[in-house]
């Protein structure tokens, strides 16, 4: 993000909420009379989008913005704020952040607060800046892009919450199971900034969150506020090695060169054996046909961040 903000004027602004209902633990819709008594009073006029599938999110922002929302508002998890950004990337129209999700790493590291009230508060009493978005062959992504063995988690972690709910044990029992039935490694072609070279591996996890990065305890995340990406290939290819790889992430062990490869670049292009692949941006899965490009779009989106913080936000979301 950049240096340069501005104050929001919300008594003459439209602002529109996009509301997620399949996001979180708790029926988004429920917080809806909530949002409306502290929004409306303060904003220039006030709409609703009602979404019940992720698919009609990103199309529900765009419909917002052609009818003159000035600020967008999206109330879910990283998967509904990736799809309000990538709808509102390029433009004037401006995003706020209301988290409803299980992890929240853009609410947070955005510094907007981790519940619905703090959330709002910032919406009311915060500045507006511009930041970078990742990209991938045009897809715009926030926090990550993966390929390999963290899609199929994803699809694993669809069915542990269908039938024991959405949690963070839930979402850590699919990174497990799906490890477990690991069988066979990507090939990969990497050109970084002009060179080529050959991975084989399960996992890329290419980042953009320099606070996802800190909280998982990993290295790259001063050239994630530097504007570059941080390409992560792991080196495990068995299930064990891979589990036992995981675990020591999870208690904050991991090691650059024990357990994966961190290549630092502008833009990376990934070629693949595979043409058309499952990938996860931000924690939702789609396929995509390659060969895949990856590059920074520089304050690309405008969003609403706290006025002041303990830490300072613009460089957090640098």
């Amino acid at each position: 993000m950049t240096n340069t903000s501005r104050k929001l004027d919300l008594p003459t602004s439209k602002l529109a909420l996009v509301l997620n209902g399949a996001a979180g633990k708790k029926d988004a819709l429920a917080n809806e009379d909530k949002i409306r008594e502290r929004l409306t009073p303060n904003v220039g006029e006030y709409v609703t989008y009602s979404v019940r599938s992720g698919a009609d999110i990103a199309g529900a922002a765009q419909r917002a913005a052609r009818e003159g929302a000035d600020v967008v508002v999206a109330l879910g998890g990283d998967g509904t704020q990736s799809a309000v950004a990538g709808a509102l990337a390029g433009s004037d129209t401006v995003m706020g952040v209301l988290p409803g999700g299980t992890f929240n790493y853009f609410a947070r590291e955005l510094g907007v607060g981790e519940t619905l009230d703090a959330a709002l508060d910032t919406l009311l009493s915060g500045r507006v800046g511009r930041m970078d978005v990742g990209e991938v062959n045009g897809r715009i992504f926030l926090n990550n892009a993966s390929f390999g063995v963290y899609p199929k988690i994803l699809e694993r972690r669809e069915a542990v919450y269908k039938r024991w709910g959405r949690s963070r044990v839930a979402a850590y029992w699919s990174v497990l199971l799906t490890l477990w039935e690991l069988r066979d490694p990507m090939h990969l072609s990497l050109t970084l900034d002009g060179a080529k070279r050959d991975f084989r591996t399960p996992l890329a996890f290419v980042a953009r969150s320099a606070y996802q990065l800190d909280n998982m305890g990993l290295e790259g995340a001063e050239a994630v506020r530097d504007g570059q990406l941080a390409l992560f290939l792991a080196k495990g290819h068995s299930p064990r090695h891979l589990i036992t790889a995981a675990f020591r992430l999870a208690i904050g062990k991991t090691a650059r060169g024990q357990d994966f490869d961190l290549l630092i670049a502008d833009e990376i292009l990934i070629e693949t054996r595979q043409l058309r692949r499952l990938l996860a941006f931000d924690g939702e899965k789609e396929r995509a046909t390659g060969p895949f490009r990856l590059r920074v779009q520089r304050d690309a989106l405008s969003v609403i961040v706290p006025a002041e913080a303990a830490h300072d936000p613009v460089a957090a979301a640098k």
